[in-house]
């Protein structure tokens, strides 16, 4: 089983009917966002190929079970995982895959139809990082439709392809996949990891913390196999 460290657990089925949702024309933006020259700084000339960051060779796998509404996984994303592109993801030892789920509520769903699309325009982790740098309180509304244009311009995303992005059949299909892969593998809250060997079968990795040395001490042990 993954980390689950103060998070909420999921009440109900991760299969749970998603709620309808029309596509909507853009917002303009109104304010500028927090966040923007450390994820610049941070993903600059790493590459990306959807929810995966990194080379897709790179020897050692790591997966991100997140919502994007949880703060334990804004905790990880923001103080951890820049240490981790740095020191492994820039060394082309590490990928991360990013699987996103939506279980807190309406506001999880919007974010992650929002990153998921950005990633159709290989801009995904750019995404999931300035919704962390900008989260709100839970379900109080704050993936407003300003919030996802002020994000698509700092992204340099296609605005229009993003907002049809969002409703298409393909991010239909990767929140599906998400949770179908969450509850084979157990996930029973957020963050919850899977490490290994590229290539072969991830295992739950176990930590007490989010802190970065635990996840260093779990890389160096899969890259010294």
């Amino acid at each position: 089983m993954g980390v689950a460290i103060g998070a909420a657990l999921i009440a109900a089925s991760l299969l749970s009917s998603r709620s309808e949702a029309t596509a909507e024309p853009p917002v303009t933006p109104t304010q500028t966002l927090a966040g923007v020259a450390e994820v610049t700084r941070m993903l600059d000339g790493i590459p990306q190929n959807g929810k995966v960051l990194g080379q897709n060779d790179a020897p050692v796998t790591l997966v991100e079970y997140a919502d994007l509404q949880c703060p334990y996984c804004a905790q990880w994303a923001l103080g951890t995982l820049p240490l981790l592109v740095e020191d492994y993801v820039r060394a082309r030892k590490l990928r991360i895959e990013f699987r996103g789920l939506a279980f807190i509520g309406p506001d999880s769903e919007t974010a992650l139809r929002t990153a998921l699309a950005a990633g159709h325009q290989d801009k995904l982790w750019q995404g999931v990082e300035l919704l962390y740098a900008n989260q709100g309180a839970e379900n109080s509304g704050w993936v407003t439709e300003d919030l996802i244009a002020r994000t698509a311009v700092e992204l340099g995303v296609q605005i229009d392809r993003l907002a049809a992005g969002r409703q298409s059949a393909t991010v239909e299909a990767e929140i599906a996949t998400a949770q179908a892969q969450a509850e084979a593998s157990g996930v029973r809250g957020t963050p919850t990891f899977e490490l290994g060997l590229t290539g072969d079968v991830l295992r739950p990795l176990t930590v007490t913390s989010l802190e970065p040395a635990e996840f260093r001490d779990a890389i160096e042990k899969v890259l010294a196999q």
